[in-house]
């Protein structure tokens, strides 16, 4: 008989993974960090249904690279939240998934080393422990759903998603959000094209049926009920923002025609501040005065924050690595953060119970 070398050709091995079930076992959902997932979504869908006038700010690092700093950001933005949270809701972003344009490095889940030796089973286990650690101090956390087969890992740790310019036309991205348990915020294509980020919310509101694994870590059918709380992020595109309020109308204008609730978030990294985070300030101070002038779908912001700001180059020795600072995008620092925060919260005061009338 003739044998064919035909499969994985290009395959060197396949090592086993602890199941999504082991894992959870393992490290299991505590009372404190279930409760404040709860609460965090169910305050996030609040603001969609326009139940909640308050705005929400996903804020934190570009990306998780060192989680004894994660965690000393996550104590600061809680003290935080207390201060502003008539105004705001504060969901700190936890990313450990980097999508790259060519190489580099993939996030903490792929390689938590940071060495090129991707011992992805420790760097799932380390990011769950990690979201464990953030939900118990009470503070709600946001992620980018990149690879499909994680939220069945960590999905029962986060309160909001985001779908990524380069993803949201990806019809896996669509079914899988379809299925997530958070609201979902889609971001505009990377060359600024809001229609994509429509489609993929009128797709994902939708049933799916589509393959994936079950907590058993078997290959499953996935059958979902569809998401209602897609929602647009303009994060810019093709070097050009679109944070204005022409660019905010003629996406309102886009999601009244698909018959969409006008719900949209501000990214104001990426292309809104030209990867510049000094200018994160700016787009800050310009959503929150169309707030106050009277714009009801603005409901949200994203900011790329750290204890340090700028970012690093990742060295050959780890130890030199500089400690709070991003090894991705450019971040702006605390000090910044704080007083992004402080001055929206000064400004919102006594203009967000409009919303409601």
């Amino acid at each position: 008989m003739t044998t064919f070398n035909v499969e994985n050709v290009n395959v060197t091995s396949f090592d086993p993974m602890p199941t999504p079930e082991e894992l959870h076992a393992r490290l299991p959902l505590s009372e404190s960090a279930g409760t404040t997932v709860t609460q965090g979504r169910e305050a996030l869908r609040s603001i969609l249904d326009r139940k909640d006038p308050r705005m929400f700010v996903v804020v934190g690092p570009c990306s998780i690279h060192d989680p004894a700093a994660g965690l000393d950001y996550a104590r600061r933005l809680k003290k935080l939240q207390e201060e502003v949270k008539d105004t705001m809701l504060l969901v700190m972003r936890v990313y450990f998934e980097k999508p790259r344009t060519t190489t580099g490095w993939k996030g903490y889940i792929n390689d938590p080393d940071m060495d090129d030796s991707f011992h992805i089973e420790r760097g799932m286990a380390n990011a769950r422990q990690f979201l464990l650690d953030v939900c118990e101090l009470g503070l709600p956390t946001a992620t980018e759903a990149l690879d499909p087969i994680s939220p069945q890992y960590l999905g029962d740790l986060i309160a909001w998603t985001a779908i990524g310019a380069r993803t949201t036309e990806s019809q896996t991205h669509r079914e899988m959000s379809s299925g997530l348990s958070t609201p979902v915020g889609f971001k505009n294509g990377t060359d600024g094209d809001v229609s994509i980020a429509i489609n993929a919310i009128l797709s994902a509101s939708h049933p799916h049926s589509f393959l994936g694994i079950n907590n058993e870590g078997r290959v499953a059918i996935v059958r979902t009920s569809g998401n209602r709380y897609g929602h647009v992020v303009l994060r810019g595109g093709d070097g050009r923002p679109n944070y204005d309020t022409v660019s905010v109308a003629m996406a309102e204008q886009a999601l009244a025609k698909a018959k969409l609730p006008a719900n949209i978030v501000v990214d104001c990294s990426h292309a809104n501040s030209f990867k510049n985070p000094d200018l994160q300030p700016l787009v800050m101070a310009d959503v929150v005065n169309q707030i106050r002038l009277g714009s009801k779908s603005l409901v949200g912001v994203m900011i790329e924050s750290n204890i340090v700001g700028g970012k690093q180059s990742i060295p050959e020795d780890l130890s030199q690595l500089k400690y709070g600072c991003s090894v991705t995008d450019a971040c702006v620092g605390w000090e910044t953060t704080e007083k992004m925060l402080r001055d929206a919260d000064q400004l919102l005061r006594g203009v967000l119970e409009q919303r409601l009338r």
